[in-house]
């Protein structure tokens, strides 16, 4: 994924190729605080509250910002907006509470569930769902088990989203009356976790945790992973037609197609699945890729190009300065 997050977890990851001694100081730093964290709490404990932390601050916070932004200055907002003025919320203040109600409630609902996931294995199983050692894992490992839950997470989320949310029964029923509540309208950031709790528990929760603890990877894992995959559901959501990256502004065109459509397609996360199966709203996974690769391309020598000249312009002007101090010192 082409979005770069800065969070300690990444000193570990350049720590073997840091030499600065700020590097080794952070590496270090960061080793103190998690073995520090991990001797004294259990286990379940700092799974939880560390998980509470990433939807906080990679989803909460940043969908508030928002929000504010598209409601209380939404002549700014709208040029940027995939659908324009349809994928603006509305500025209705009683809703809107409402939606931020809902969305808390649904956070501290799924994290009850996988509290008592957790607790229970923990009390039940003797052992911990996520490995909490003082030994960091391995680069080559995190990388393995991300592999791992992407690919997994992708497949639920697909087979979920196309034959539970979008097909017929309860859960169809309350996802369309909730998620697509407002037809052929866009989503925004907030409306991640304003879905009715059931539909949300499958759609959101278990394609990350269940995945999760089926391989149990170290918590540190967990967390990066988390972490990417709340960053990823936040902005896909927002809209926005800015967004950074080949992939992720990828991502984002067919999520808003997704609800712009009523739920027609673009089932999946990354949309390979939708590419593979034919469900594909608008432009598929690989033609969105390509197309973005290509409008970037010339931005790219264009910029390549104008660093050329000015390297050359430098030199034109150093020879120019030298010839004229040497026609001074000989004058």
């Amino acid at each position: 994924m082409d979005v770069i997050l800065s969070v300690p977890i990444i000193s570990y990851f350049g720590g073997p190729m840091l030499s600065s001694w700020s590097g080794s100081m952070n590496l270090l730093f960061f080793y103190m605080t998690w073995t520090t964290l991990v001797l004294s709490h259990p286990a379940w404990k700092i799974e939880l509250v560390g998980t509470v932390a990433v939807r906080i601050v990679f989803w909460l916070a940043p969908s508030l910002a928002f929000l504010l932004f598209d409601t209380l200055i939404p002549s700014l907002a709208e040029p940027i907006k995939l659908y324009g003025s349809a994928s603006l919320p509305r500025r209705n203040a009683a809703s809107l509470l409402r939606q931020l109600l809902l969305a808390i409630f649904n956070l501290a609902l799924t994290t009850a569930v996988q509290a008592g996931i957790s607790f229970g294995a923990t009390t039940v199983l003797r052992h911990p769902l996520f490995r909490a050692s003082t030994r960091l894992p391995l680069p080559w490992q995190i990388l393995k088990h991300i592999l791992m839950l992407y690919t997994a997470r992708e497949v639920l989320t697909y087979y979920i989203h196309r034959y539970v949310l979008h097909s017929r029964g309860i859960f169809a029923r309350l996802h369309s009356a909730y998620a697509h509540a407002h037809k052929r309208a866009s989503p925004y950031a907030l409306m991640v976790y304003t879905d009715h709790p059931l539909p949300l528990l499958l759609s959101r929760t278990l394609p990350v945790y269940l995945p999760a603890v089926a391989i149990q990877p170290h918590l540190l894992t967990y967390f990066l992973f988390t972490i990417l995959t709340t960053l990823e559901e936040m902005l896909s959501m927002s809209s926005y037609s800015i967004v950074p990256g080949i992939v992720m502004g990828g991502i984002t065109r067919r999520t808003a197609a997704h609800y712009a459509s009523g739920g027609r397609g673009n089932y999946g996360a990354w949309g390979l699945l939708d590419w593979i199966s034919g469900t594909n709203v608008g432009k598929n996974a690989v033609e969105d890729a390509q197309e973005e690769a290509e409008r970037r391309e010339p931005a790219e020598r264009t910029r390549q190009a104008s660093s050329t000249g000015s390297i050359v312009q430098d030199a034109l002007d150093g020879l120019k300065k030298g010839r004229k101090s040497r026609k001074r010192s000989s004058d």
